[in-house]
């Protein structure tokens, strides 16, 4: 693996303003023009040097629409068509297609002036959740954070330590891979579109934002750009991986020039799934990072999807402490499933909640 050359060491912050945010960690779909936009027109936020370390505010992900009260209308009625805000893209100096970003977390922390979050159960009628057919209604829990504990006024007599984490990080496709995306998502629409679901977002332009993009080429994105669900193989993006706190690696392929990279929707904490649809702990905060560029990489590691390599720092709780329920494929209804993975995670997911609904207390 090639070794990097020493970086004198220099930090950079950058806020999270209107002319900052970007909704896309990707650019442009290309497939549906015979001349696709060229892919280094899409502006930059700004620029970061190969070694260089930098702190990124974020907001949280909806952009403000969730406030800190006791009623759950804000997360009933959020418009889901301005959702997963991001800070970015950045250009990283010497990175080239064919390259790895590798993207080193030195810290996670709660904005300064908004040391609070939220969890929220989906309405099943706007955007719901794994569970929706059980819990079809609206709720909200706001935690207040205290250095590395939370707790909440909604969830009396809970206080835990947090594992700080970014939910999305990732470099911007190519006209080329945004074709594949664009393709077979399609596909996926189709196949599934006789469930009650939203499997994938076609390219949705009502309420883009797209940084400090405007007219032609602000229209260009929204009717192009491909949004954050699903999650994608090729760049990174909606990973939700809840160890990628402080201390971590995540190796990220380069399709672009400058690779184009992007962060945000920042959680407190998170289980493993967010079964709620906002599971996690929702926040507004400051990453560090630094930055460097391995030349090549791709073809050195082999790669055809990001690498996660998770920090060492993880609340620690006794093996005590711990509650098993196994999961097998077998519904609620006693529908035997063949090693459905989805059927049992669902059926563990209830028997946690009727046993804390029993006993949580």
């Amino acid at each position: 693996m090639q070794l990097l050359p020493r970086m004198k060491k220099r930090s950079t912050r950058i806020k999270p303003t209107i002319r900052h945010r970007s909704e896309f960690v990707l650019i442009l779909y290309h497939d549906f023009h015979p001349k696709p936009i060229n892919i280094n027109l899409v502006p930059n936020c700004g620029t970061i040097k190969n070694g260089e370390v930098v702190k990124i505010e974020c907001v949280d992900w909806t952009g403000g629409q969730i406030g800190n009260n006791d009623s759950a209308d804000d997360v009933k009625n959020v418009d889901l068509t301005k959702v997963h805000y991001l800070t970015g893209p950045f250009e990283i100096e010497t990175a080239e297609p064919g390259d790895v970003l590798v993207v080193e977390i030195q810290d996670v922390q709660p904005l300064q002036d908004q040391p609070w979050g939220f969890t929220g159960i989906f309405a099943k009628e706007n955007g719901g959740g794994f569970l929706d057919d059980m819990y079809p209604k609206a709720a909200k829990a706001i935690w207040d954070f205290e250095g590395i504990f939370c707790s909440s006024r909604h969830i009396p007599g809970v206080r835990f330590a947090g594992l700080i984490h970014p939910g999305i990080l990732g470099c911007a496709p190519s006209p080329e891979v945004l074709s594949i995306w664009n393709k077979r998502e399609s596909e996926l629409i189709t196949s599934c579109s006789h469930m009650d679901r939203v499997v994938a977002l076609a390219p949705q332009p009502v309420n883009v934002h797209a940084g400090t993009a405007s007219g032609d080429l602000k229209s260009k994105i929204g009717q192009e750009g491909a949004r954050t669900i699903p999650g994608r193989p090729e760049h990174g993006g909606n990973c939700d991986i809840k160890n990628l706190s402080r201390g971590s690696k995540v190796y990220l392929p380069v399709h672009v020039p400058g690779a184009k990279f992007s962060v945000g929707d920042l959680h407190f904490s998170q289980g493993d799934g967010e079964i709620s649809f906002c599971g996690a702990i929702e926040m507004a905060g400051c990453i560090t990072i630094k930055f460097s560029v391995m030349k090549n990489g791709m073809a050195e590691l082999g790669m055809k999807s990001p690498i996660y390599i998770p920090g060492p720092v993880e609340p620690q709780f006794g093996p005590g402490r711990y509650i098993y329920f196994e999961g097998f494929s077998v519904d609620e209804n006693g529908k035997q499933h063949y090693m459905d993975a989805t059927v049992a995670y669902r059926q563990t997911s209830l028997r946690c909640i009727e046993y804390l609904r029993r006993y949580g207390e």
